[in-house]
């Protein structure tokens, strides 16, 4: 029987008799119900103690004297440390070492020569004289009237081109497309864009192959262009940057184009910059 039972038993039972003895019944105990009551309780102390912690960290903070702040100017971090001997400076960058330089100077001449034996373009537009007009370089986009914002956005600065014909239809065109120093990184953003729409279907479809000893260049080789009553046309290019100057290569052929090929002539032309 529960203790419930006998309790209920208790209130209904008549009156013992009066001769009888009996012993009075312990208290029934009420279970204690565990939960609840101890999680607010810690949940109050543990408030209390971050509220305490709290304002016993301001009031040491605010007790302790202020911590001083390093200076701005650190010679310290001066390279090289100490002054090298008179003597011992290293020599200044010639010209032909010296990057900047060579930029500043006539951009036609950073352009991989034209190999021997080979045959003018008959394609070649502007090119003629080494420099590419800008207008004639926008209009080879799509629009060519916003490419020709877009570049200026971007602080286009000149265009020096080469290109030259071989085989019985190959043709081979390189640029330099240089910018102005300003904040905008006008070179690697124009790569940058024409890297990628590169994976799209209308162009190679792929991702291309990574060019050694540029930062992000990389080669690409399209797929056969095949249209009835037309000779099959193969297309490779490159496109990598240095410093101000973004470099395009294109190639474009009746026959198969070899990677190899389309990466000898990135590998030179990014070796003259």
């Amino acid at each position: 029987m529960s203790i419930e039972e006998s309790i209920q038993n208790a209130d209904t039972a008549s009156p013992p008799e009066p001769d009888a003895v009996t012993e009075p019944a312990p208290p029934a105990r009420r279970p204690r119900r565990r939960g609840l009551r101890t999680l607010g309780l810690i949940a109050v102390a543990a408030v209390v103690g971050l509220v305490g912690g709290t304002a016993v960290g301001y009031r040491v903070q605010a007790d302790r004297e202020p911590t001083a702040l390093p200076p701005l100017n650190q010679p310290g971090l001066a390279y090289p440390a100490k002054p090298l001997p008179k003597g011992q400076e290293p020599a200044p960058l010639s010209a032909k070492e010296d990057r900047q330089t060579k930029a500043q100077g006539d951009l036609r001449k950073l352009l991989l020569p034209k190999p021997a034996g080979v045959r003018k373009d008959e394609f070649g537009g502007g090119v003629g004289n080494g420099w590419m007009p800008v207008d004639e370089f926008a209009s080879a986009f799509d629009r060519p009237d916003r490419a020709l914002d877009y570049q200026l956005d971007l602080g286009l600065r000149r265009v020096a081109a080469e290109s030259w014909m071989t085989g019985e239809h190959k043709r081979i065109e390189i640029r330099l497309v240089q910018y102005r120093a300003n904040d905008t990184l006008g070179a690697q953003e124009y790569i940058e864009d024409q890297q990628d729409y590169m994976p799209h279907e209308d162009y190679a479809g792929n991702e291309g192959k990574e060019l050694k000893g540029s930062s992000e260049g990389r080669y690409y080789l399209f797929p056969a262009d095949r249209k009835a009553g037309y000779l099959d046309f193969y297309e490779a290019r490159a496109y990598f940057h240095r410093g101000d100057i973004a470099v395009e290569i294109f190639v474009g052929d009746t026959e198969k184009i070899s990677e190899k090929e389309i990466r000898s002539l990135a590998e030179r032309q990014l070796g003259r910059l």
